[in-house]
């Protein structure tokens, strides 16, 4: 038995590990094990990685070599992974209740944006802060879901639509990671909406994106660069060439796609083998067949549908079909999801998408960090980071069954047990 820096025992664990047999897609539902979960275990945590996974009796002899303060007794409660919220607008100004108020009265989300309300009004309240403010604001949204078990987030710009706010925004993205010491992925979003200042040069526009994404990157900034691609924002070979770019940057790429319309935003994620492509309501099953053989992930948005009052359901059975591993998130944005609650999120994706609780937790999770490029978190097994929530639940889909009642009775992230904040 090795040494370790802590030990947790009497633990139930969602390990979602295929070394417990988790496997979602198994032809024979038999030979897989929901959640990867197992009873009364213990976990060894070792430079702030999962170093053993075994049996509380295993454990029991070597406990005395170990300081209290070095062991924790969870007393039969869950640990998950840390939750994973892999799509978020977090970083913005102002807010749009207004145009909340307006949809309830039948204005359509294209109207708003055609009117100047949407993507652009929340820009010039983002242009206009300063980066204390943005910060200020932006904190809240981070502490709300870290207070549900988020360990990772990510956070993507596309309320700036000129250099120097994409900069700011990316700058405070950076900023929450390090105050609050839990990753942050940075994704570069400034081919988010036409700013007002080029109203009809579209292509000039994304010409300025990507002069800037070098420059940005460059500054250590960027992980990953995503787009809007719809019918009410860039087609698909004006993202062409914002991908051409990150490519050369050799960064990864991921996409909004499918939301509103088909315009083969998918199919062209898939060609560049990116991360994922998120909202997807009016996907086609060709375009899945593409994701699932470049291993793209399918990132579900339930609160932008719920907040939309949309009725076009995503494709579930068909992207289980074709075993497209599903994450999913909060989408939390000023306009259309300002949504702060992963397990809130969970609950929609059952309830709205008729997803079940172990596919809402494998996609905050295991399948959002994926989506995120990042190997060695969402899983519970040896080598993956120490990132863990502690749950005050019965059984693992509590979490996606309980509306409101926040559970959570502890976060470690990298092998440390955080104070709530």
């Amino acid at each position: 038995m090795k040494s370790f820096d802590h030990v947790i025992i009497n633990a139930n664990i969602a390990t979602f590990s295929e070394q417990h047999r988790f496997d979602i897609y198994a032809d024979n539902q038999a030979d897989s094990n929901p959640y990867g979960q197992l009873h009364n275990a213990a976990i060894g945590i070792k430079n702030g990685k999962v170093a053993w996974i075994g049996t509380h009796d295993q454990i029991t002899a070597h406990l005395p070599k170990y300081q209290a303060s070095q062991i924790t007794d969870v007393d039969g409660k869950w640990i998950t992974p840390g939750l994973i919220d892999c799509h978020t607008h977090i970083v913005y100004a102002g807010n749009r209740s207004n145009e909340f108020e307006a949809r309830l009265q039948g204005v359509s989300y294209q109207d708003i944006a055609a009117q100047g309300g949407g993507i652009v009004a929340t820009v010039s309240a983002t242009r206009a802060a300063n980066i204390e403010s943005l910060f200020a604001q932006s904190e809240k949204r981070l502490v709300a879901l870290m207070k549900e078990g988020v360990t990772s987030i990510e956070i993507k710009s596309g309320y700036g639509l000129d250099l120097d706010t994409e900069r700011k925004m990316l700058t405070v993205a950076r900023q929450l990671g390090k105050k609050y010491d839990i990753h942050v992925s940075t994704t570069y979003l400034a081919a988010h909406a036409l700013p007002t200042e080029y109203k009809d040069h579209a292509d000039d526009y994304i010409e300025q994106v990507c002069e800037w994404l070098p420059i940005l990157h460059a500054e250590g900034l960027v992980d990953a660069v995503d787009g809007f691609c719809e019918n009410i924002a860039f087609g698909t070979e004006q993202i062409r060439r914002v991908f051409e770019v990150a490519r050369s940057l050799d960064l990864p790429v991921k996409l909004h796609s499918e939301q509103l319309s088909d315009i083969g935003g998918s199919a062209l994620v898939a060609e560049y083998k990116g991360l994922s492509s998120d909202h997807l309501e009016h996907l086609s099953e060709e375009d899945i067949k593409k994701m699932a053989a470049s291993n793209t992930v399918a990132v579900i948005l339930p609160g932008a549908f719920y907040t939309l009052r949309d009725t076009k359901l995503p494709p579930i059975d068909a992207l289980r079909k074709h075993h497209v591993p599903m994450a999913i998130s909060t989408d939390c944005n000023p306009g259309t999801s300002p949504l702060t609650s992963l397990l809130l999120t969970m609950n929609m994706g059952c309830t709205l998408f008729y997803l079940t609780p172990e596919e809402v937790l494998a996609g905050s999770t295991v399948y959002a960090a994926q989506a995120l490029g990042l190997p060695n978190k969402g899983r519970i097994e040896v080598g993956c980071d120490a990132d863990l929530a502690l749950w005050d639940i019965a059984r693992p889909a509590d979490l996606a069954y309980q509306m409101g009642l926040n559970p959570i009775q502890g976060i470690m992230v990298q092998g440390k047990w955080r104070e709530m904040v």
